[in-house]
């Protein structure tokens, strides 16, 4: 007999991977970012989500986060979860006072979100944090002034935030990716940035190779949902579909 459309089998759930950040995460599903690279490498074994939310530091940033997971709707599906602020918190407090957030706050913030998400059952193995990538100032500063607005970030006090970011992934046992370090090695950086502050082609790519080299090992080895077609015994597909 022909199987009526929703008549049986189970649910089928995708896995999650979340994405939780500022611009940077928002932009990454941009042609060539870094979540659509995640995305394609991960077709048919988990949903890469965007909460990518544009000029969010920590302190919004943990306000928001139960009210994008909770324990009985979404944590038991949620295989990685990507945790990348900074480089709004890092803004100097008196040239950008709305986003800044003090150096302890910020690293306080990161911890209370690692711990919020262990409270609902998300492992620390499955959580990575990411620090801010590199500022470049003159590109930045242009960007800046035709906003009509001075120079508000730099790299030095960037490079604070990114290392009290790899302080408090050590204190609570998650991965870390530190992006400040990595692109400033034996290199000069600006190549990586659109703007001095955003991420270029090239540093899309850079985030996204490296990102997959801290997640392919918890994540490759999921199976692809649902049998390849031609494997699908096509006189009865119920038997292979449901």
């Amino acid at each position: 007999a022909m199987a009526e459309p929703g008549a049986r089998g189970r649910p089928l759930r995708w896995p999650r991977v979340l994405l939780f950040g500022d611009s940077i995460t928002e932009y990454s599903f941009q042609e060539n970012g870094w979540g659509t690279y995640l995305a394609e490498k991960l077709v048919r074994k988990c949903d890469v989500v965007n909460r990518g939310i544009s000029g969010y530091n920590t302190r919004w940033a943990k306000l928001i986060l139960p009210r994008l997971i909770t324990e009985s709707t979404s944590a038991d599906s949620i295989v990685a979860v990507t945790i990348f602020f900074g480089a709004n918190d890092s803004a100097l407090k008196e040239l950008n006072p709305k986003q800044h957030v003090p150096l302890e706050e910020y690293a306080a913030n990161l911890k209370s979100m690692v711990q919020y998400l262990k409270s609902v059952g998300i492992t620390a193995d499955r959580i990575v944090l990411i620090t801010p990538p590199p500022l470049q100032e003159s590109a930045w500063e242009k960007a800046c002034l035709a906003k009509g607005d001075k120079l508000n970030r730099c790299n030095a006090s960037t490079g604070q935030y990114a290392q009290a970011c790899v302080q408090a992934a050590r204190e609570c046992g998650t991965d870390v990716l530190d992006l400040w370090t990595l692109m400033q090695k034996n290199q000069d950086f600006s190549s990586y940035l659109s703007d001095g502050l955003h991420l270029s082609t090239k540093g899309n790519s850079f985030v996204a190779a490296q990102l997959w080299s801290h997640l392919e090992n918890k994540l490759s080895a999921l199976p692809s949902l649902l049998p390849y077609w031609r494997d699908v015994d096509h006189t009865n597909p119920e038997a292979s579909l449901l």
